[in-house]
């Protein structure tokens, strides 16, 4: 590995990787970025090549990277003094903020090169196009440390962040992987499902009994609790505990000392039927606590990671909801079936479009998370 890097090194591969249809010419380019990269290195190149930066939110909106300064000649900046200005920048707060922060914007993008300016602009914005998906990262993460592709996947699972999972794995190799585990209070990547036509289609492979839930159209939430404290994660793993006090009121509710649950938020009308998504996205990522009353939002739980002290995440389906059905009432679940009859989950299929979800979705039982 050589010492340092310098962000022109990270434009070029990108650019590379935005000009290949291939996959593995793609996850190959990746690769070869990781090991160059210095131990220090590692966390920052994942990050940024995977098209995200370590500070969810810097307060840079469109009009603040629409007026750039003049570009650098050279090009001299480095990850770390990126990640650093970046840092500086989310820190802002308070009389005066707005002023500083377009100081260190033009500070850092006066820095930059041409190529640099467009690139940062669109991984700060989330923008940026090279096809450098997540998925593909861990495989390249994988091969860059000669390490099985499930291990470092199974990291990430534990990990919202990609940078530390490339970081354990090129440095400390499987052993500093499998260090990366289940915590209450830390979220976790959510499970999620592929698509299908119909019903039989997706059952179509399924050898006997299957658990068919309403698709729900909410926002997805994963709520930690431990003893009286609750935090609320969505889809994106942003915390919005603050923004959705009846879901911690829930989790709140339950008989259990720790929990990490796994389901649904959405917005009824008094008839129990879901409202319009755009009434519950709106409700749930709004600040302004006076919509609590007007939109309220109910929780709807259908899986269970943790309780109180063991760990579910590794045990079947079925054990997962037989534990969630014992602390979560039912009027807290998302409607089940399970079964192994087609006319059983066409029916439970129809009921739920019916009453106004947008369908079913069908888990092997035998399944882990």
């Amino acid at each position: 590995m050589i010492a340092s890097m310098l962000l022109r090194d990270l434009v070029t591969t990108s650019s590379a990787v935005s000009a290949t249809r291939s996959r593995l010419e793609k996850r190959r380019l990746l690769a070869g970025a990781l090991r160059e990269a210095g131990p220090d290195e590692v966390d920052l190149v994942a990050t940024f090549l995977a098209g995200g930066i370590r500070q969810r939110r810097t307060g840079m909106g469109w009009r603040a990277l629409s007026a750039l300064p003049v570009p650098a000649s050279e090009p001299t900046l480095t990850p770390a003094v990126v990640d650093a200005a970046l840092g500086r920048i989310a820190g802002l707060s308070g009389p005066g903020s707005q002023e500083r922060r377009a100081r260190e914007v033009e500070a850092l993008f006066g820095a930059a090169t041409a190529g640099e300016q467009a690139w940062l602009r669109g991984v700060i914005s989330g923008e940026l196009r090279q096809g450098a998906l997540d998925a593909l990262m861990l495989e390249a993460i994988a091969e860059a440390a000669e390490v099985p592709v499930a291990a470092v996947r199974r990291a990430a699972m534990f990990s919202a962040p990609t940078g530390p999972v490339a970081a354990a794995a090129l440095l400390g190799g499987p052993d500093a992987l499998a260090e990366f585990g289940l915590q209450v209070g830390r979220s976790v990547r959510p499970m999620l499902a592929s698509s299908a036509t119909d019903v039989a289609t997706a059952l179509a492979g399924f050898d006997g009994e299957v658990a068919v839930d309403c698709k729900i159209d909410g926002i997805r939430i994963q709520v930690h609790r431990s003893g009286g404290e609750v935090t609320v994660f969505t889809r994106s793993l942003d915390d919005i505990t603050a923004r959705v006090p009846e879901v911690v009121e829930a989790a709140l509710a339950l008989d259990v000392r720790d929990a990490i649950l796994d389901g649904e938020a959405v917005a009824l009308g008094p008839d129990g039927r879901p409202r319009p998504f755009q009434e519950t996205g709106a409700r749930a990522m709004s600040r302004d606590t006076r919509l609590t009353g007007s939109v309220p939002l109910t929780a709807l739980f259908f899986d269970v990671l943790h309780l109180d002290g063991t760990d579910l995440i590794d045990a079947p389906a079925r054990e997962r909801f037989q534990a969630l059905a014992g602390v979560v009432p039912e009027r807290a679940r998302a409607p089940r079936v399970v079964t192994d009859e087609h006319g059983v989950a066409d029916e439970f299929n129809a009921r739920m479009i019916a009453l106004g979800h947008e369908g079913v979705v069908v888990k092997d039982l035998q399944a882990p998370y």
